[in-house]
């Protein structure tokens, strides 16, 4: 093998590593950003769960109310008679 061919072999070799590199750049870049927006979308998750739990906590406390009305309505609770 000549000097020449080398250098040919050589150069090909250095553009597909070339070639290779920017694609797993791209392919990092594109993972980054889908990271950011599973991040993102992961604290709009986390918010409107807490919004539910509590909109849960709220509606406990009213059928709690209006349970014990109706208790007290149907005459079960004498004392607030």
């Amino acid at each position: 093998m000549t000097i020449d061919e080398r250098l040919d072999r050589l150069t090909a070799r250095h553009e597909a590593l070339t070639q290779t590199v920017e694609l797993l750049l791209a392919a990092q870049l594109r993972n980054e950003e889908r990271h950011e927006k599973n991040e993102n979308m992961q604290a709009k998750t986390q918010t409107m769960l807490a919004e539910i739990v509590e909109s849960i906590h709220s509606l406990e406390r009213i059928a709690f109310a209006h349970e014990h009305r109706i208790t007290r309505l149907e005459g079960g609770d004498s004392a607030q008679n």
